[in-house]
């Protein structure tokens, strides 16, 4: 079974970018959608983007887009997500998933979700 381990939060001021990555140890990591979800103070669980196995398919969620940007290099077993005009209302933890059913990753089903990173924008 593949492990996720995200890595590049911190705390920036309003208007940086941030790109974080989402490292996969294990096999298949190839054969698996991966997305990008969040959860600030207090605010439920809310998805962000997704990319399928290949690369070729992308979901955003509509207030982040064409502002995030997800990527993927299976290579190197590592998604990221590009991180722009950051303001506070980014605020939060954020965490990557995988899984192999596309469906069930954008729904946020994913079989395998990473401890995430924290986010935090000061104005």
């Amino acid at each position: 079974q593949v492990q996720l381990v995200e890595s590049g939060g911190g705390s920036v001021q309003a208007g940086s970018s941030l790109r974080l990555s989402c490292a996969a140890s294990g096999q298949f990591f190839s054969d698996l959608n991966v997305a990008w979800f969040r959860q600030g103070p207090g605010k439920e669980r809310e998805f962000l983007a997704a990319i399928d196995w290949s690369g070729n398919g992308e979901s955003y969620e509509s207030s982040v887009k064409g502002r995030f940007f997800i990527s993927r290099n299976n290579a190197k077993n590592t998604a990221y997500l590009q991180m722009n005009s950051l303001s506070p209302e980014d605020t939060a933890v954020y965490y990557c998933g995988a899984d192999d059913n596309w469906g069930r990753t954008l729904a946020g089903l994913l079989r395998t979700w990473g401890r995430g990173t924290q986010v935090t924008v000061s104005s």
